[in-house]
């Protein structure tokens, strides 16, 4: 199961290769929608504990 040190090199720059073929506006679009589904960074770290006291907060105000 374990690659060697020389496979995973060429899988890297055969992986790097292909991202760099790419025209760039691709590549951008690419990151865009990555970083759009990407859950919220405080979500991310700490789960559903600050959305719930966040929710709290709101409600009360």
């Amino acid at each position: 199961m374990s690659m060697k040190t020389n496979d995973y090199i060429k899988f890297l720059t055969i992986q790097w290769l292909v991202y760099m073929k790419q025209p760039k506006e691709v590549r951008k679009e690419q990151r865009r929608n990555h970083r759009d589904d990407r859950p919220p960074l405080m979500n991310h770290w700490f789960g559903i504990i600050p959305l719930s006291i966040e929710m709290l907060f709101k409600r009360k105000a």
